[in-house]
């Protein structure tokens, strides 16, 4: 590990579990980030209260080039390395899916490839990394500067994604941020903008139930739940409630804050990413790949929807589209509420 300072801001340079990693800290936050899977976020510490704000899957962190796969599957490539943490999701969000011949895996490409990095920013006033990728199968690359400066509880996240072909070509763009305990607990609370509106996902995504009707969209954030009442959609529910997928949009600026003892405000911009999908898994999966263990809420803003795939988003109008040579740009920031 490099260590060239240890005050205000600073960076330090080494490995976790066999993989390239990079620290971004000052006297308030720590971020740890993979380039060597997927550019991760694996830790997002407040250090006054020594709360991580990342959930940690029970499987842990798995090098992909030392893990030796079963039979063939595209969405294994993705959840049986999934350690947690917050991933990049381009080109393709959620499902296995098609796209002009290109096949496409679980949220793939870049969350699954290495990336490069560099520092653009090692002072003790400020510190940044930029990350870049290459996706193998369609002819993207993308970009993402992660910047902490000294005295800020906040991380400040600039992306680019950029279309190297002569070809108009479609994308899904999303964050796949989650929340997990000890931050994350019963009654803990989502806040929106007035003006969000729920799309369920079209069928149940567990087999054993769902906690909101299909139909809509409903206002936020009471709606009507599977088998009649209603749900409040705000509030962290206890473990085993049913696992579900929802689609929240309407957002005129995209910015949410999830409370529990403290909080997390993330903003961005929703021109880029008018959807935030809202994924709860509370221990109700017993089968594969959860087994009962998990208890975590992702909420994730997305460029499109639903969960199915590329091919679905471009047959819904929800994809984004880059002209020849074109390039979209993406500002995030997410902030620590104590």
């Amino acid at each position: 590990m490099t260590i060239n300072r240890n005050w205000g801001a600073r960076l330090r340079h080494g490995s976790v579990g066999g993989l390239r990693a990079v620290t971004l800290e000052n006297e308030l936050l720590r971020v740890t980030v993979l380039p060597g899977k997927g550019g991760d976020v694996v830790e997002f510490l407040h250090k006054p209260t020594d709360t991580d704000f990342v959930w940690l899957s029970p499987q842990g962190l798995r090098d992909p080039r030392e893990h030796l796969h079963g039979a063939a599957d595209d969405v294994a490539q993705f959840v049986d390395h999934y350690e947690g943490g917050w991933q990049e999701v381009f080109p393709n969000g959620g499902a296995p899916s098609e796209y002009r011949g290109a096949r496409l895996a679980q949220h793939g490409e870049v969350s699954g490839l290495p990336w490069e990095y560099e520092v653009v920013a090692d002072s003790e006033r400020e510190v940044a990394i930029r990350l870049s990728v290459r996706t193998r199968r369609l002819p993207y690359r993308l970009e993402r500067t992660l910047r902490l400066r000294s005295g800020t509880a906040a991380l400040e996240i600039d992306g680019r994604a950029a279309n190297e072909s002569g070809l108009t070509l479609h994308a899904m763009w999303g964050q796949h941020l989650v929340y997990g305990m000890p931050f994350l607990r019963p009654g803990a609370r989502i806040r929106l903008p007035d003006g969000v509106r729920v799309i369920p996902h079209e069928s149940a995504i567990n087999p054993e139930g769902r906690r909101v009707k299909a139909g809509g969209p409903w206002d936020w954030p009471v709606v009507p739940a599977d088998g009649g009442g209603e749900v409040d959609l705000s509030v962290i529910p206890e473990r085993g409630a049913p696992s579900d997928i929802v689609y929240l949009t309407g957002f005129e600026t995209g910015r949410y804050e999830i409370m529990a003892d403290i909080g997390l405000r993330v903003e961005w911009d929703a021109e880029v990413l008018p959807y935030l999908w809202l994924w709860q898994e509370l221990g109700a999966t017993t089968g594969y790949p959860w087994w009962g263990r998990a208890y975590t809420v992702g909420l994730e803003p997305f460029s499109s929807m639903p969960t199915d795939g590329l091919a679905a988003a471009v047959a819904n109008g929800t994809a984004l589209a880059l002209g020849p040579g074109g390039t979209r740009a993406l500002s995030m920031r997410a902030e620590v509420l104590a």
